[in-house]
């Protein structure tokens, strides 16, 4: 059971009863202090101040979220994306993509309430001890079961999707869609080593689609690809392509290194938790 402070009426309205507070009256809207900001029920890690940013909205807004501490619906309203505490399942706030307020393209608009600020000389003192997490970039053809697949590993922290590849800045869904842009739809896998490996990951990306088929024309929007974020990532990644090769697999994977990885808007984030589906497992064992 995680650990669940009290909350007051006015917390409990906007916590667990999905509330908002009124704009420009929160504790943290126009805070602009160095440190961390923790949920306010739970006290897990949600934001870092370096993240934070004016957007002029009235509530604390970020452009990103500690890694996995952040979890997305969609809204009942049916058009904004909903965010919540991923350890308690508190309501923080509502997430934008495509404003292009920064680079990141991001804006967690979160209600004061929901959170709690700790200073950093403070927070280095009582934080937990950080795991050393890596990422790794794959591209598959649609990003949303890939997404879902690839977060349901074990020693998997965090799962987005996005575009990456591609010669235009802050590409929208519907430009990548154009097959103008240059851009896969690509999943940004956050990892801890002690957990799993870049291997093993590598290995399922290759079992969960179909690596001889070749998407590369007309835009690549489909097209299997690893971007790699160092030499050891490329070793590996052709190491397994050659094995791949060895068994008789025609395998057209491109092995790019990693540039920018856009974010996709708000509604394609962990679009299967989000709307109740469950993809079918296509997986071939190759490497068996």
């Amino acid at each position: 059971m995680d650990k669940r402070n009290p909350l007051s009426p006015e917390e409990t309205r906007v916590i667990v009863n999905k509330g908002t507070e009124r704009a420009f009256t929160g504790e943290y809207w126009d805070h602009k202090i160095d440190g961390v900001y923790i949920c306010r029920q739970c006290e897990t890690p949600l934001y870092d101040a370096k993240d934070k940013f004016d957007s002029g909205c009235g509530w604390p807004s970020f452009d990103d979220e500690l890694p996995g501490a952040v979890k997305r619906y969609i809204d009942a309203d049916g058009r904004r994306t909903e965010i919540v505490c991923a350890t308690c399942d508190g309501h923080l706030g509502h997430v934008f993509i495509g404003e292009r307020l920064t680079e990141k393209n991001t804006r967690h608009c979160v209600n004061s309430i929901s959170m709690k600020f700790i200073p950093r000389e403070k927070w280095e003192q009582l934080k937990p001890a950080e795991k050393p997490l890596e990422k790794a970039v794959f591209a598959a053809g649609c990003f949303w079961s890939k997404e879902y697949i690839l977060g349901q590993q074990e020693g998997v922290v965090a799962t987005r999707v996005g575009f990456t590849g591609g010669h235009k800045d802050s590409p929208t869904y519907k430009e990548v869609c154009a097959k103008t842009t240059g851009h896969a739809e690509a999943v940004e896998v956050t990892y801890d080593p002690r957990l799993t490996s870049y291997e093993h990951l590598t290995k399922l990306f290759f079992e969960i689609h179909d690596p001889t088929i070749d998407r590369r024309e007309k835009g690549g929007q489909y097209r299997s690809a690893i971007f790699y974020q160092d030499e050891a990532q490329r070793l590996k990644a052709e190491e397994l392509v050659d094995t791949l090769k060895a068994k008789g697999y025609e395998v057209v994977t491109t092995l790019e290194p990693a540039s920018t990885f856009w974010l996709a808007e708000a509604r394609h984030q962990k679009y299967c938790d989000s709307h109740g589906l469950t993809p079918k497992s296509h997986r071939e064992e190759r490497f068996a």
